[in-house]
């Protein structure tokens, strides 16, 4: 097997016997790094060290990974006009923060026989807030509900 010092110098080819010697004499562990390549590579290093920085890495990747958030915006069909404005403004915040933004226009009872109301409401909402963001689809029902999500410009 080939092997690789501390520094990342190579040693050179010897057998496992040999590489766990030259290990011990730096008082460290012998890894293999490459099992695929011919002769295989090892690495002489102090594995502890080695995964705890790993998981460092993996921890800060996974700290700066842009995460998919989904925020979700519910009314009413009779949503009155103050209420509809504090609402738009929480979409807009949304949006600008980069935030995808589900909005529901939801029915209950015979609000059911007034989904005109609803669409209106939608059309009005989407209307208002395209300076901010972009449909991903068309307005469609969901069981009691009109649903559309706006992703930011």
């Amino acid at each position: 097997m080939r092997v690789i010092d501390p520094e990342g110098k190579q040693i050179g080819i010897m057998s496992l016997h040999e590489a766990l010697e030259q290990a011990s004499n730096f008082g460290l562990d012998l890894v293999e790094v490459s099992h695929k390549s011919d002769p295989p590579v090892c690495k002489i290093m102090d594995y502890g060290r080695y995964k705890y920085i790993q998981s460092k890495k993996a921890h800060e990747a996974k700290k700066k990974q842009a995460t998919g958030h989904l925020k979700e915006v519910k009314m009413r069909p009779k949503t009155e006009e103050h209420d509809l404005q504090v609402k738009l403004r929480h979409i807009e915040r949304f949006l600008k923060s980069g935030y995808k933004t589900k909005i529901s226009v939801v029915f209950r009872g015979r609000e059911l026989a007034h989904k005109d109301l609803g669409e209106r409401m939608m059309e009005r909402i989407i209307e208002e807030t395209k300076e901010w963001g972009v449909m991903e689809h068309a307005p469609k029902f969901e069981g009691r509900s009109i649903v559309v999500i706006l992703t930011p410009l």
